[in-house]
């Protein structure tokens, strides 16, 4: 007979509602899920998710903390795979939104459920009434990982120009014969059918999908600038259809399809769908891209367990995400921060939206050792050759507040993982002065990567100097790109080999191969002192010799994180180069590359409202700000694009000519960025300080807006500090709150109001150029490689990401710090002793050091 307590008729239980979050999947504080085997507790009153446990008990610490007494425990176990009734012969419908589907828990699973009261004591509760309604709302409700996937995954298809004002040529039939495969070659699927002229071609060449196409329908619009094209096999009866506009370079609809189809005498009444539409093959290839799990020989490689040994799942296009986490929390000084077993944290109010929680929650699933375990495979599943990976753990919360309110990490499609570390770093410093007010005395592990390096400009006319500092948590070093000569091919270019293709023919289907550079030399590019044309405010520059300017370290990192870019404008598109890069197992001695300060007998350019005009890679000071190479800014606006987006990818790569296709390439990969058009309030005339090093600057006392203030004092800071903050980063907000934040002892700018009773002194002018490194930095600068992240693929936008990480391997490659140190793999949930990682650090995107001693 089922138990009854009084909470039970609690007024306040209600089944969830469509804008309610429902943890039904894993704990919101552990990676604990329904399907271990004690279950999840889900609340009835909040539906937080925690588990069952008798070692953690997170779902009773939430119903003491949260005062909510009633959960539903629920369990569930996989069925027996079964062979689908559902026929091949229909493919699934045309979807104007990409939306993933949740398969039902009915189909996969036996799900088990009981009702308990923490409060009283009393288990196996009746679900009826309110108590009966909200747990079916509960077991019908998506999760929460899934309906942040489905949110993510919509994609509203909309018309343009080009499809709204289609011009067609004469109207005629195209017999069926010649609609059943490509005009230029024999493919008869991924034919793509041009509404301007009626030319039927195949669809383009794609990577690791057999038969996708030979380019021959773009190959037809470059050649005609036709723009729009309809894929014959997606057309449904009710005008439903793949439409794609080159000009735009999106998918779209086309208000009149109908008529523009007639026009060429297709009709598509009756027409049943034959093809899976662009949305869905993206989705199914980025679900299913397998990167290469053997070594050179073609041997499987090995699974590795345990502690530090754990898989991410991929959510769909998360390999981004997931390789750099798996970097990151390698190092101890992330894993000492956020793996705190013994400490209690809040389990009331919403876990799940918590960073701090989150990231220990991750530390945990990544560190403990508790999840690296094989997967166990159903009797149906199962072969005897079979090779058992981890089930992996699935971020889903992390993820989520990672791209809350950001325009590219809040999708679900493929992004640049430098940029993610970027941003994963920024947001963890932000968060430190919350978790000191819950949990006391933390420290910012992003410290570990901070460090300074000093620039030195020097008139090459009467040879006095500026220098300047700024505070910076990465390296982002160009990679030379020389092509290997081609073999010489002279002789019969007409005579055919075997295969019936002439030379030059064989030659372009040769792949392109690159000099091997060492990042050493990516260093010494980085440091060598370039000429500059900047305003020299004491000698007037009559010579017209402009500076030497040289950006060398002040300081150096604990964990040093650099950025091989091997990218360059091809056709004006960025293309990723496979430059091999060598790091050699030795490491890297940064010694060489160490400032030695002002020299002695230096003379220093007087501080003035002049200084030196400009400032190079970074905001510039009290004359305005940052001024833009107009050398540089000529020929990138030489390529079409507008001034202000020009001079926003300038001042994000170094503001240099000899480093325009980089900033190119800036361009095409943030030319959807919101706010690329907006102008840039902190480029100036000629005048200002020195500008930073491809990141920080100045603005020595230039404009700030009442409202920005005001902003930032919502935001809970002090005007006094937030003028300041604005004033050291160009009045830009959001460097202002990163300021703010790794200034926490800032005195202030308190403009024409009272100055703090507690000084005397004058406020000095807040730059972020005057970083403090007082304690003289004596340890030697030599650096060895701990991790990587590679990438696959000629676009940091598509392709794959993995991971290699230097680890201790106890036992027979099991985890742990002891024993012999080897390299892991790292690729989404599959880890592996990673035999091939001296050949992947080759051509890493992303290189982690660690300074020996620190």
């Amino acid at each position: 007979m089922a138990s009854t307590c009084p909470h039970t008729t609690s007024a306040s239980l209600h089944p969830p509602r469509p804008s309610d979050s429902v943890y039904r999947e894993d704990c919101t504080l552990c990676f604990d899920s329904i399907d271990d085997p004690h279950g999840l507790q889900v609340c009835l009153s909040c539906f937080n998710g925690g588990c069952a446990s008798p070692d953690r008990a997170h779902g009773q610490l939430h119903a003491s903390q949260a005062a909510h007494p009633l959960a539903v425990t629920i369990k569930r176990t996989r069925k027996l795979r079964k062979q689908s009734p559902r026929g091949d012969s229909e493919p699934p419908e045309k979807i104007s939104k990409l939306a993933i589907q949740a398969e039902t828990e009915e189909e996969r699973y036996d799900v088990q459920t009981s009702i308990h009261c923490f409060e009283c004591g009393v288990s196996d509760l009746e679900a009826s009434g309110a108590v009966g309604e909200t747990v079916a709302g509960i077991l019908r409700a998506n999760t929460f990982a899934k309906s942040e996937e489905v949110k993510a995954w919509e994609q509203e298809m909309t018309a343009c120009e080009h499809t709204l004002c289609l011009e067609q040529t004469t109207p005629r039939t195209i017999p069926s014969g010649s609609l059943s495969h490509c005009a230029d070659c024999s493919l008869q699927q991924n034919l793509w059918l041009c509404l301007t002229c009626g030319n039927l071609g195949c669809g383009r060449s794609q990577w690791g999908v057999p038969n996708a196409g030979n380019n021959h329908a773009i190959n037809h619009t470059t050649s005609t600038a036709h723009p729009v094209a309809v894929k014959l096999g997606s057309l449904t009866a009710d005008g439903g259809a793949d439409i794609y506009c080159y000009a735009c370079d999106e998918e779209r609809v086309d208000p009149e399809l109908v008529a523009h189809l007639k026009h060429w005498g297709v009709d598509i009444e009756g027409r049943v769908k034959t093809e899976k539409s662009m949305t869905e093959m993206n989705v199914e290839q980025n679900l299913t891209w397998e990167f290469r799990m053997t070594d050179e020989k073609g041997v499987e490689l090995r699974p590795v367990n345990g502690a530090g040994l754990t898989g991410l799942r991929n959510l769909g296009n998360s390999c981004y995400l997931n390789s750099v986490l798996q970097a990151v929390f390698s190092m101890p000084e992330f894993a000492d921060r956020y793996l705190r077993p013994g400490e209690d944290v809040s389990a009331a109010g919403k876990p799940a939206e918590d960073l701090e929680i989150q990231l220990r929650k991750l530390a945990d699933g990544l560190l403990s050792g508790r999840y690296s375990k094989p997967a166990q495979l159903d009797a149906d599943q199962a072969t005897e050759n079979d090779v058992t990976w981890q089930v992996g753990l699935a971020p889903a919360m992390l993820k989520h507040l990672i791209g809350r309110g950001h325009a590219e990490f809040s999708t679900m499609r493929q992004q640049d993982s430098f940029e993610l570390l970027l941003h994963l770093l920024k947001m963890i410093t932000r968060s430190q002065a919350s978790a000191k007010e819950k949990y006391g005395d933390v420290k910012d592990p992003v410290d570990a990567m901070r460090f300074v390096m000093e620039q030195r400009l020097q008139c090459l006319g009467c040879g006095k100097v500026k220098y300047r500092r700024d505070e910076m948590d990465n390296l982002s070093v160009a990679v030379p790109i020389k092509r290997v000569a081609k073999p010489d091919t002279s002789g019969d270019a007409t005579a055919a080999d075997g295969d019936g293709k002439v030379d030059g023919e064989k030659e372009k289907e040769k792949v392109e191969n690159f000099e091997p550079v060492t990042l050493k030399h990516c260093l010494d590019l980085f440091t060598a002192p370039e000429t500059v044309e900047l305003t020299c405010s004491s000698c007037k520059s009559e010579a017209g010799l402009g500076f030497s300017k040289q950006t060398l370290f002040k300081t150096f990192p604990t964990i040093l994180a650099i950025n091989a870019r091997r990218f360059e404008v091809s056709g004006w598109v960025p293309t990723k180069r496979d430059v091999p890069v060598i790091v050699n197992d030795s490491g890297i001695d940064m010694e060489t590359y160490r400032s030695q300060g002002k020299r002695e007998g230096e003379v220093e350019l007087p501080e003035d409202d002049g200084g030196v005009g400009g400032g190079v890679g970074g905001v510039g000071g009290g004359g305005g700000g940052f001024v833009v190479n107009e050398e540089a800014l000529g020929l990138l606006m030489g390529m079409g694009f507008p001034r202000v987006r020009c001079a926003k990818a300038l001042k994000a790569t170094g503001n240099s000519v000899g480093d325009v296709e980089g900033a190119a390439g800036w361009l095409f990969e943030h030319m959807e960025d919101a706010d690329i058009d907006e102008p840039m309030v902190e480029e100036g005339r000629a005048g200002g300080d020195i500008g930073g090093a491809g990141g920080g600057g100045s603005s020595g006392g230039g404009m700030v807006s009442e409202e920005s203030i005001e902003n930032l004092g919502n935001m809970g800071f002090a005007a006094p500090q937030a003028r300041q903050a604005l004033k050291a980063t160009g009045g830009d907000m959001e460097r202002a709150v990163d300021w703010l934040f790794s200034h926490p002892d800032a005195i202030g700018d308190f403009g024409d109001d009272a100055k703090p009773a507690s000084t005397s002194e004058t406020v000095p002018p807040a730059t972020t150029e005057m970083v403090d490194v007082d304690v003289e930095d004596k340890l030697p600068a030599k650096f060895g490689l701990r991790a990587i992240v590679c990438h696959k693929g000629s676009s940091i936008h598509a392709g794959h990401y993995v991971a290699f990480v230097r680890k201790g391997l106890g036992g027979e490659g099991g985890g742990g710090d002891g024993g012999k140190e080897g390299w892991v793999l790292f690729n989404d949930e599959k880890v592996a002793l990673g035999s091939d990682a001296e050949e992947m650090r080759k051509f890493a995107y992303i290189y982690f050091f660690r300074r020996e001693g620190a």
